[in-house]
């Protein structure tokens, strides 16, 4: 297994190959509800460097007011609860963000997706969901030429597609696989993630709704639909139910001999 870019067992990683962006501009649908007040939709500035589209949702927290630097956000995944052939976690994640496959496994986006890890002694095969690791060091951040890729105070890396040029160093950087690049021009795009050709996204973890104090899409399908497989909240709070749960029961995290301390955990591998 390279050190450069790690595969999770059963899974091949599709190396991309290096090119320059030809249209980064990006097709946003604009949400007609404002024109309804006689106000079209405005420009929210979410976090530094991020600016979403306001799609007549009241934001959680004021425009002006900076992330909380002692919270990092962090989930964790239980596999025992992971259901073998369940995708509603991916599911959520593509209907919450708007993105879709073109039929070509190899360069459609995967913000999150199902994998599995079969054990060579017993052959017992668990199921779990992969996605942007958020680390604490995240390569991907290194390696962005021109500050794109960022991480938030709080712990979430995010890309933004203002400023990204489609070179996909971060992609090659990423030891998760976790990142995909938009190939294809967009129309229907939600106003809350606009996404562009010729531009890098991946999981955000929902940054969007937890700025309004709202779950992650994720975790509210799979919890819904009863697996409770999937726990959100601050690493940073001895008191939440996920640093509780860290404490109590043994835990892994992918690739932890790379140190880039990511935010993601798994528990029952």
């Amino acid at each position: 297994m390279s050190t450069h870019r790690a595969c999770v067992r059963g899974e091949t990683c599709q190396v991309p190959t290096q090119s320059t962006c030809t249209d980064a501009v990006m097709t946003e649908r604009i949400s007609r509800r404002g024109a309804m007040t006689g106000a079209l939709a405005v420009v929210l500035a979410v976090a530094p460097d991020v600016f979403l589209l306001n799609d007549g949702v009241a934001a959680a927290k004021p425009d002006d007011q900076p992330v909380s630097e002692t919270i990092r956000w962090g989930l964790l995944v239980d596999v025992t609860k992971c259901a073998e052939g369940c995708s509603s976690c991916v599911d959520a994640c593509r209907e919450e963000h708007g993105w879709a496959g073109f039929g070509r496994p190899a360069t459609d986006p995967q913000w999150i997706r199902k994998v599995s890890l079969k054990e060579r002694g017993s052959g017992h095969t668990v199921s779990l969901p992969v996605m942007c690791q958020h680390c604490e060091y995240p390569p991907c951040v290194d390696v962005c030429p021109t500050g794109a890729s960022f991480r938030r105070s709080d712990g979430i890396v995010l890309v933004d597609r203002h400023i990204c040029i489609g070179c996909r160093y971060c992609m090659m950087a990423c030891p998760y696989n976790a990142r995909s690049f938009v190939h294809e021009a967009l129309k229907d795009q939600y106003p809350h993630m606009p996404r562009g050709k010729g531009c890098v996204e991946s999981c955000t973890l929902c940054a969007h709704r937890i700025d309004r104090d709202q779950p992650l899409a994720c975790v509210k399908r799979c919890t819904d639909i009863g697996h409770q497989a999937l726990v959100f909240g601050d690493l940073n709070d001895p008191s939440s139910e996920i640093a509780q749960r860290l404490a109590a029961y043994s835990s892994v995290r992918i690739r932890q001999d790379l140190k880039t301390n990511p935010g993601i955990y798994y528990q029952g591998l």
